[in-house]
């Protein structure tokens, strides 16, 4: 979290978002706060997941929407953690802090555990892809509340405004990512391709109970690509996945999670394969999104050897043009049109 907000984040505004929410049985555990203030709570004997949002990060009426459109989604009996309300029935709660505010929300916690690398297998990799097929295909039929605002475009978060948080050396990535982005932005735009997405799928935003997917985090959704929902966990499955050393290891990993992802995407929704090939751009702007998280949240000056050699690698990649990974798209799409 930002120097700044950790400031205005005190123990005092942390009880009032508990009492708001009648979660006061227990001490509340931190889980999280690289963008979001994320804990453990308890009401009624029950764990949920009290999430506190600076107002630097996101507004009220975004909340709001992804609240919504997560909610709709637990209603089509899709496996996600839903958000319940406080005790005066509102699912946002804004708390004052000096002249700015820090958002509370609450959610049911997700059953199971955390999937690491050692549980990756090819059972997971189908269901992985069945439950975002689901979420995709229910999305269509998504019709926000007549008074919740609508989620954002992809493209209109300023992460991807790399030139923001870039040192002054940083021209030569930033013409690279401007060329990047108006080639997607002319990608069409179709219900049936795009739509409201969650846009962060991976491994550690979502635990697994006897087979089970339990999705969570939404705080990313917007308006973007279906194609991206899918390039997404394949990204991070194989940025993940630091015993990948060779590019031709790290291919043929891909190559057999994208198989079985799309096995079970398919079974949910229906896609044109025309964008499983054009998955390499969306992995393309992860790079570029993670490029820009990194500035923004870490002072690189002091950042470990590992963290320095993320960043590097990304850096590397936006300058050539290059994916994370090379896959042979054209074969899976020949394998999808059996």
């Amino acid at each position: 979290m930002e120097e700044s907000v950790s400031r205005l984040f005190t123990e005092e505004l942390l009880q009032k978002a508990l009492t708001l929410f009648a979660a006061t049985e227990k001490e509340p555990k931190k889980l999280g706060d690289f963008e979001n203030y994320a804990f453990e709570v308890y009401r009624n004997g029950i764990p949920f997941v009290l999430r506190i949002t600076h107002s630097s990060h996101r507004t009220k009426d975004q909340i709001e929407s992804e609240l919504d459109w997560l909610n709709f989604l637990s209603n089509q009996k899709i496996d996600v953690c839903r958000a319940l309300p406080s005790i005066n029935e509102n699912y946002v709660e804004a708390l004052v802090s000096e002249d700015t505010f820090f958002y509370a929300c609450l959610f049911k916690k997700a059953n199971g555990k955390n999937v690491h690398i050692d549980d990756f297998n090819d059972a997971l990799f189908y269901k992985w892809g069945k439950v975002i097929g689901k979420m995709n295909h229910a999305t269509k039929n998504y019709q926000k509340s007549a008074h919740i605002a609508k989620r954002p475009e992809w493209d209109e978060d300023d992460l991807i405004l790399i030139e923001h948080y870039l040192p002054a050396d940083g021209k030569e990535v930033i013409e690279k990512g401007k060329a990047l982005l108006q080639q997607i932005q002319q990608l069409e735009k179709n219900p049936e391709s795009y739509g409201l997405i969650h846009s962060d799928v991976h491994s550690g935003n979502f635990f697994v109970e006897n087979g089970k997917i339990e999705v969570f985090d939404f705080d990313d959704c917007c308006y973007h690509w279906f194609a991206s929902d899918i390039a997404i966990p394949i990204y991070y499955a194989v940025w993940f996945n630091t015993a990948l050393e060779s590019k031709e290891e790290r291919a043929k990993f891909a190559q057999n999670f994208a198989r079985q992802f799309l096995k079970g995407y398919y079974e949910e929704n229906y896609l044109d394969p025309y964008w499983i090939k054009h998955l390499p751009l969306f992995f393309k702007l992860r790079d570029l999104t993670l490029y820009s998280v990194f500035h923004k949240k870490e002072d690189l000056s002091k950042a470990s050897e590992r963290l320095l050699k993320l960043v590097n690698d990304i850096k590397n990649r936006i300058l050539l043009d290059e994916a994370i990974v090379d896959i042979d798209f054209e074969l899976i799409v020949k394998e999808i049109k059996k």
